[in-house]
């Protein structure tokens, strides 16, 4: 008998050993081309050591914030989207603070900052933390961290803060200057004075618990997006020193109804 020719080990009849190193190339070319950006896409931020949890742009778009799960605020010099390398301040918030929402208050040259801690949430207002224009130099350089302008402990009791919102008071009576909302994981939204720091008054929207809220670019209406299928606007009266009424009692009040929860608000500028 003549022998059997002998094939080599895991090579088919009909040419299999060739089909394995067709199907290696073309996978190939699919990790190649999830490396590829989008047409629109124009640079990448690194340095975050953990998850983004919020970020925040400054008024002249120059600076992006961000705050980060492994517990540190940057703000990043983005006059130069296309730059290979930004200017980068890095804040670091007390110990036992973990940041969880972040909003410019005066302009580019400050911050607040909500953060949760064992006993509570928190606001801190960092001021000067503008990076220096990227200009002809390169390297990154290195920044003397902000200071800690004002501070609020137990906010919300121990609920979280959601997210922050913050705009110029410029409707009516305001003065001009930035108020700051910080919405709570229960039922209460809270206004701050920007620069100060002073609690300018309370709202609850009485909708078993919030998702997110909102205030309008001109600093006239509040929108509360919460557990329910309502969205609750409600006005904000200045009456000589930035004095807030209750949401729930004025009579411009303005409910929105949906078929479920809304997740999501957000004021058109």
């Amino acid at each position: 008998d003549l022998p059997k020719q002998v094939r080599p080990a895991g090579q088919n009849k009909k040419g299999g050993g060739h089909a394995r190193v067709h199907h290696h190339h073309a996978s190939a070319a699919d990790k190649e081309a999830g490396k590829k950006h989008h047409h629109l896409d124009v640079n990448t931020l690194r340095g975050h050591t953990d998850c983004v949890t919020a970020l925040d742009f400054s008024s002249d778009a120059c600076n992006l914030a961000t705050v980060c799960a492994d517990g540190v605020v940057r703000v990043f010099r983005i006059d130069d989207a296309s730059s290979k390398s930004f200017k980068i301040l890095k804040i670091n918030l007390p110990a036992g603070a973990h940041p969880t929402a972040i909003a410019y208050s005066e302009g580019s040259s400050s911050v607040v900052v909500a953060a949760q801690a064992l006993l509570g949430s928190s606001l801190y207002m960092y001021a000067d933390v503008g990076a220096p224009p990227t200009g002809g130099n390169k390297q990154q350089g290195k920044l003397s961290p902000p200071e800690i302008k004002w501070d609020h402990k137990k906010i919300h009791g121990k609920e979280s803060v959601l997210n922050l919102a913050a705009a110029r008071a410029t409707h009516g009576t305001g003065d001009g200057s930035t108020i700051v909302i910080s919405c709570s994981e229960a039922t209460d939204i809270k206004i701050w004075h920007g620069k100060s720091g002073k609690e300018l008054g309370t709202v609850d929207t009485n909708q078993l618990k919030n998702n997110m809220a909102d205030i309008s670019p001109n600093g006239r209406f509040i929108a509360a997006a919460a557990f329910t299928a309502d969205v609750k606007v409600g006005r904000v009266f200045f009456v000589i020193k930035l004095t807030i009424l209750p949401i729930n009692c004025l009579p411009v009040t303005i409910v929105f109804t949906f078929s479920l929860g809304v997740g999501d608000c957000l004021f058109e500028g």
